[in-house]
Formats: structure tokens, sequence, C-alpha cells
């Protein structure tokens, strides 16, 4: 009897959508906690708060310097064009969003206080919080906040969140409705659209009107922490902004240093001359055991997406795409390479962490006996050979290495072709960049909370990501469906078309969803970061000895 008054006392608080909702968490088809993200999604900030999340964390002492290991910037950072995980951890300190997307509670207000949609979902508004200012002193309003979306979705401003908004936000679609509210008028239906001006899209931080592109001047924003010194290629160090407009923060100081390679980043955390760095499963090995420093983790929608390129041989047909994809152990590359820190995957976007994931969708597993059959029916009996390119970063070619030998018992010749980063993306346009032209190759994709930027970005038919050159019109029928849809059961309904098509048509192979990962020193407690590299250290503390 309690669940069920528990239920009765949370329906209609928002309308019919919130109630499918309640009705698929009171069916079990639905977590509490995903529940309780899904109030988020639809503004109902109060309620997610009124059940324990983003409330009141426990006290701690303050005081004291985080000291932070990070790689280095690969260019001024400047939140606008900002791509790379080292100056997103940096940005972190001193910026915000109007929504967090914490990788445990959801979407949290932030610089906004609630938004709503219309009945199309093609319209959202957003009430601002007041009495927020800038690290300069000025106070933030609504037209900082058109601004800076105006910034974004300028195909003139070298924005990096121009491939994010493409379909969804267009120039002159942010408004001014009055000082303290910000009107978003759409391309078209969104039912996800807050999750795209949240620290998702890392790129949404909120600037000044009149910001000139002049970040590392001041990194002036509105963050727990304000700058005291920055060092280009050497380091940067904040200290506590006593004008924060929430909590403030515990740390006297970050400071944050930037190397070169991941290895004297862990000496200098073996040394004692670091708290925080990044994780690699090269990393961890050199700290398994120690109780001198803990491996935090967030699940997350990360992936490393292997693209078939679709209009070129030996790609042009589905059935080789699929034997490719099948020749994957899933299952041992998870357990094995990865440490168990990933969950499986199936060749689509929809990571199981997803609400909208359908999972009566029959799970790809390795046949190698199909592989075979369809090569021998598609002509190539013998198997084939082809160049797989990539880029040196990450885990990612020792993941290509995997490929390479699973293909082989298909009598698939994979060869590796193994690019430095900058060299993989090149100019990340068509035409002139590895990652966009190579007929296979393996993007690592960070985390967002939502399957839309994946769905839309990389795989339909206009898509800036779409590396797989794939162009289904069914296909892009259905994301128009799936960005309609306003309830969770008519999501799951799209989602499950989508996932059985790209499983029939396999334009990607994605066969696991990773952990993001940090390395701590046992002596610090509180960090916080999400999967998209946002490094959050206002709530961190010290273990007294």
């Amino acid at each position: 009897m309690t669940k069920r008054r528990d239920i009765d006392a949370v329906r209609n608080l928002s309308g019919d959508i919130w109630n499918v909702a309640v009705d698929e968490y009171q069916g079990g088809f639905l977590k509490r906690r995903d529940l309780l993200k899904y109030a988020a999604l639809l503004g109902l900030t109060g309620f997610a708060a009124s059940q324990g999340l983003g409330g009141a964390r426990a006290a701690a002492a303050a005081g004291g310097t985080v000291r932070v290991g990070l790689g280095q910037p690969t260019k001024a950072i400047d939140p606008v064009s900002v791509t790379d995980p080292a100056s997103i951890g940096v940005i972190s300190q001193v910026g915000e969003y109007l929504i967090l997307d914490d990788p445990k509670d959801g979407l949290q207000p932030k610089l906004a206080l609630s938004w709503e949609a219309n009945e199309t979902a093609s319209r959202w508004t957003f009430k601002l919080r007041p009495g927020v200012k800038f690290h300069d002193g000025r106070a933030v309003t609504a037209r900082d906040v058109v601004a800076s979306f105006e910034r974004l979705v300028d195909p003139a401003s070298g924005s990096s969140a121009l491939s994010a908004y493409k379909g969804i936000l267009s120039k002159g679609g942010a408004k001014l409705v009055d000082d303290e509210t910000v009107a978003f008028h759409l391309d078209g239906p969104n039912s996800n659209f807050p999750f795209y001006v949240s620290s998702d899209v890392y790129n949404a931080v909120i600037l000044p009107a009149d910001y000139a592109g002049d970040f590392e001047k001041s990194f002036n924003g509105t963050g727990p922490f304000k700058l005291e010194s920055f060092r280009p290629k050497q380091g940067a160090s904040f200290v506590r902004n006593e004008d924060y407009w929430g909590d403030k923060a515990l740390p006297d100081r970050v400071e944050i240093k930037f190397f070169d390679d991941e290895q004297a980043q862990v000496l200098a955390l073996q040394a004692g001359q670091l708290d925080v760095i990044p994780s690699t499963t090269r990393l961890e090995l050199a700290i398994e055991g120690n109780p001198n420093f803990k491996l935090l983790s967030v699940q997350a929608s990360s992936h490393d997406q292997v693209h078939l390129r679709t209009d070129q041989a030996p790609f042009t047909d589905k059935r080789i795409r699929r034997a490719l994809a099948l020749t994957i152990d899933r299952e041992a590359v998870v357990k094995g390479p990865l440490k168990g820190r990933a969950i499986v995957g199936n060749d689509t976007p929809f990571a199981p962490i997803f609400p909208s994931a359908d999972p009566s969708v029959p799970q790809r597993k390795q046949d190698i006996a199909e592989a075979k059959r369809l090569l021998g029916e598609a002509g190539v009996p013998n198997g084939f050979e082809v160049t797989l390119t990539t880029e040196r970063a990450y885990d990612i070619p020792d993941y290509a290495v995997i490929i390479q030998n699973f293909a082989k018992k298909a009598g698939i010749d994979v060869k590796l072709n193994v690019l430095p980063q900058d060299a993989y993306y090149g100019s990340a346009t068509f035409g002139s960049s590895p990652w966009l032209d190579s007929v296979l190759g393996i993007t690592d994709y960070g985390h967002r909370g939502t399957p839309d930027i994946f769905l839309n970005a990389t795989l339909k038919s206009s898509g800036a990501w779409n590396a797989a050159h794939f162009n289904n019109p069914a296909y892009d029928a259905l994301l128009l469906d799936y960005s309609k849809a306003r309830d969770l059961q008519a999501q799951r309904l799209v989602a499950g078309k989508i996932q059985t098509l790209l499983l029939d048509e396999t334009p990607a192979i994605i066969s696991y969803f990773s952990q993001y990962s940090r390395i701590v020193s046992s002596k610090v407690e509180g960090v916080r970061f999400t999967a998209i590299s946002h490094l959050l250290l206002d709530r961190v503390s010290f273990v007294q000895a």
C-alpha cells in the first residue's frame, strides 16, 4: 500500500506525459532514478529535489589546494570552440551552463531555475536564476544567455557546437522574453531539448553578451572558482569565488598542470605532486592494488564507433557490413581489455543507460559461421582486404588490433593505418578528413545524456559527423518521429524501429559503451566529474592524517 500511496501522490504534477512515466515506474519498466531524471527533463525540478536529488551535501572541512594533472590543450582555450578534454576540465572551474547533466542525478538546475515546453515541444521557455554575477561583477541576464546561444549557432563564429545544433536550433531561435526569461524557438519539435542547453554540449557555457573571444585573458564566467593565473602550455590556478551564487567552494585553490604525456601524469601522482589525473587502461595498471590511490568511475554513453562507408566498396553491400560486425566478440572485449568497465553495445547509439532504448531488440553476438555465409552470399567467400584508419589516442589502437584479429576468423584481412589524432580528424570536413573520408575507421565519441546527438550527427543523411555516408530516408523519417515523441513509451516504440533498422543496415559497429574514470589520491574526497570531461572540484575536501 505504501508504494501505491506514493504513486498517487506524484500523479498529475505535470500532465499526461508525466503520468505515462509514472505508469511505467509503477509497472516496473522504469527505475526510480530514471523516473526522477525524467522529472528533471520535464522541468519538475522541485519534485526531483524533494526525492533527494541535488539536495544538500554532508558538511566537509574547507581549505587546501586541489592539484590536477591534465593533457595539453590543443589550442587557445575558448568555450565557443573548445573540443579537447583538457580545455573542458579547465573551463569547468569557472564556466557554468543553464543545466548540469549530473551522471548520478540527471539534469540539475544551474543558471536556469526551471524550464517547460509548449504542446509540440517546438518552443522551450527557461526561467533564469536571479542574482548571478560574472566574475567581473556584472549581473547575468537573459541578454547574455541569448547572445551565448546565438554565438554558438552562428556559422561565422567558429563554434564547435554547430554540429550539435544542426537541425535543432538556428540563428535567431533564442529570444529574449524578459530579463530573467529566455525562449528557444526550435527548427522542429524536440522533446529532449534541455540536454542541448546542458553541460552535454560543452560549448554552451554562458558568457557575457559582449564576449569578444578573449577568454584566456580573464576566464570570466559564473563558476565557483575564478582565475588566479594562467600560463599557456604550463597550467593555470584558480581561487574560490567568494561572490558565487551557490554554496561557496570548499577548497581555497585549484592548481592545474598540463602534461605532454600520460606517463608523466601518473609519475607525478605517485610522487604526491598531484591529487587528480585522467584515467586510461594503462594508467590504471600503474596504480592497481595501491591503497594510496582510487579509481572513480561513472557509466557513460561514450563509445568508439567503427564506421563502414556505405557508398564505397566493399561496404556498399550490407551483408558485408553485417559480416564484419558478426566477427566481434563483444563480451570478450568488455571483460578483457576493458576489464568489465563497460556495457556491451548492439551497433546503435542507444546505450542501455538511456531510458528510451528498447531492450527487446535482440543482441548481436559473435557468429563466425554466419559471417562466412554472408560473405559467400555477397560474392566474397574467401574474404577481402580493407584498410582501417583511426587515431593514435586513448585505447583505440589496441581496439583496432582486436578488430583486426577477430576479422581474420572470417577471412577478412584488415590493414591498420593509425594516424596522430590531429591528422586523423584533419579539417573535420568531408573531402579533407581521414575521419570522414576513410572507408573503415574508428572514432571516439564522448558521453551525451540523450542519444539524439549521436543519432543525428553521425548517421542522419545530412549529419556533420556521418563518416559512414549513410543515406537512408527511412532512418531519417524515424529520427523525426523520435524527436516528436513526447513520452517514454512513444520514444521507446520509435527507438526499437531505429535499432532494428540499424542492425539490418549496419552502417556502424558499436560494440561497447565505456565507463569514464579518474584516478585520485586517497587523501581527497568529493571529486566529481561528468563523462564528457567536466571536472567539478568545488566539494573537494582533504582526509586528515
